[in-house]
C-alpha cells in the first residue's frame, strides 16, 4: 500500500500543520505493516502556478524550452497522486484559503481524463479509490454557525476539490483558534494530535 504524504505550510517547524500532518502519518505507519510513504514539500520545492504556455502544451503545442523541465515535474506529480493509496495533506488556512503552493498541486492533478471526466451525464470523478487525510490548522474558528463561517474556503474547497474527481468523503482533522492565545492553541493542537492518533488502520 502506498500513502503520499504532502506539505504546503511556509512556516516549517513552527506550523502546525505540519505536526499534525505528520503525526497521521505516524499513525498510519504503526498500524500498517509495509506502508510505502513517499513525501513532497510544496513549500520548500514549490510547483510553478499554470499559465498560457502550459495550457499551449496540454492542447498540443510544442513546449518552450524552459518550460519543458516543469511540464516533466507537473507529470511526475500526478503519476505521484495517481499511484497512491492514501493521500495525507497538511493544509493550513491562508487569508481564508489554501496556501498558493497546495493550489499548483491542485493544478496538476485536477486533469481531464486521468482524474475526471465529462459525458452527456456531467462529470465523474476517476480517483475514487483514493483514501485523502488532511490535516488543516486556522488561527480562528470557522466551524458552522460561527460569525466568520462564510470566510472559510479550506475545507470547503478542499472537500469540493476531492469530491470532484471521485473521493466522496475525505476526512479532516482541525486545529483551529490557534492564533486566538496559547491556551487555544495548545487545546487545539492537543485535540488534532489525538485526533490523529485514534485514525483506523491505512
Amino acid at each position: 500500500m502506498k500513502l503520499l504524504h504532502l506539505d504546503s505550510s511556509v512556516l516549517g517547524p513552527h506550523s502546525v500543520s505540519r505536526q499534525v500532518s505528520a503525526a497521521i502519518v505516524d499513525r498510519l505507519r504503526q498500524s500498517t505493516p509495509g506502508l510505502d510513504v513517499s513525501y513532497r514539500d510544496l513549500a520548500l520545492t514549490p510547483l510553478a502556478h499554470l499559465t498560457g504556455s502550459h495550457l499551449a502544451a496540454s492542447q498540443g503545442a510544442a513546449p518552450e524550452a524552459a518550460l519543458r523541465e516543469d511540464i516533466a515535474a507537473g507529470q511526475a506529480v500526478l503519476e505521484e497522486f495517481l499511484a497512491a493509496d492514501v493521500v495525507v495533506i497538511g493544509a493550513p488556512m491562508y487569508n481564508f484559503t489554501i496556501p498558493s503552493q497546495l493550489k499548483a498541486w491542485i493544478d496538476r492533478i485536477l486533469v481531464a481524463g486521468k482524474t475526471f471526466k465529462y459525458d452527456a451525464q456531467g462529470v465523474h470523478g476517476l480517483a475514487g479509490n483514493k483514501r485523502v487525510i488532511v490535516a488543516i490548522s486556522r488561527g480562528g474558528f470557522y466551524g458552522p454557525g460561527a460569525p466568520t463561517a462564510l470566510g472559510e474556503h479550506l475545507e470547503t474547497y478542499l472537500r469540493w476539490v476531492f469530491g470532484f474527481i471521485g473521493i466522496k468523503n475525505p476526512e479532516f482533522i482541525s486545529a483551529d483558534g490557534i492564533q486566538v492565545g496559547q491556551e487555544h492553541r495548545e487545546k487545539a493542537v492537543a485535540g488534532a494530535l489525538k485526533a490523529a492518533s485514534d485514525l483506523r488502520a491505512a
